[in-house]
């Protein structure tokens, strides 16, 4: 599939937060990069990125062959394992998955909430994940401008999230990998505070994946850091 992959990630808590509600995994060989980000700030928020995460990759990393099922399979184990813990803790359990994981034909990606999956290719960065929360609804569909406070507070509303519920299915689907593609996994942190040219600028860069996820990191916190940012750069050679 390809010659080679640098890799390199990287989160920071920002200046909202008591603690670091983002959870990040790399593997390399094979590539499984995953984001999560735990919908607000209490135990259970903390506690459904982790064990989201630490299932998917288990279960991933044990099915062999990756192919759409069993990324369906992993997110579905981890929806019931989070509700588990909701049920405990008696407190929201939830959390978005953004994933990039490595097959013999190319990249699968798996998404479900507002983590994102960016690639740039012969100059032109694209937004390949859609935002499941009703901003993005109400941008498509032109309920409300962008900057207004109605789309500003249904940024917060998600329609697809870890912990929803059994049914709730992510997005997955399949991408090719050509030498000189740049991905970027991010979370909202990243993704609503470091503005499009700028992620293109960073991601066209020369630099290597550690500095491109530094950069991203310092431009999430030269915007504010009003949440917890998490950035995994993937540059194929």
């Amino acid at each position: 599939m390809r010659k080679s992959v640098m890799v390199a990630a990287g989160s920071e808590i920002g200046n909202r937060y008591r603690a670091n509600f983002d959870v990040v995994h790399l593997g390399r060989e094979p590539l499984l990069a995953v984001v999560a980000d735990g919908m607000g700030d209490g135990q259970g928020s903390a506690l459904a990125g982790r064990v989201a995460v630490d299932t998917f990759v288990q279960w991933t990393s044990s099915a062999g062959a990756i192919n759409a099922e069993v990324l369906r399979d992993a997110v579905a184990l981890a929806q019931q394992r989070v509700g588990e813990i909701g049920r405990q803790v008696k407190d929201l359990a939830g959390c978005t998955l953004t994933a990039l994981t490595e097959s013999a034909d190319g990249f699968w990606i798996t998404q479900i909430g507002d983590s994102r999956v960016y690639r740039l290719r012969d100059g032109l960065l694209e937004l390949l994940t859609v935002d499941h929360t009703m901003a993005w609804l109400g941008a498509v569909h032109g309920w409300y401008s962008f900057d207004s406070r109605e789309a500003a507070a249904a940024r917060y509303h998600l329609t697809r999230y870890i912990g929803q519920g059994a049914h709730t299915e992510p997005d997955v689907f399949s991408v090719t990998v050509r030498p000189g593609d740049r991905y970027l996994l991010c979370s909202d942190g990243v993704a609503e505070q470091v503005v499009y040219q700028q992620i293109r600028n960073i991601l066209g860069s020369e630099e290597s994946p550690e500095i491109m996820v530094r950069r991203l990191l310092d431009a999430a916190e030269a915007a504010g850091g009003n949440d917890n940012a998490t950035a995994i750069v993937v540059a194929a050679n």
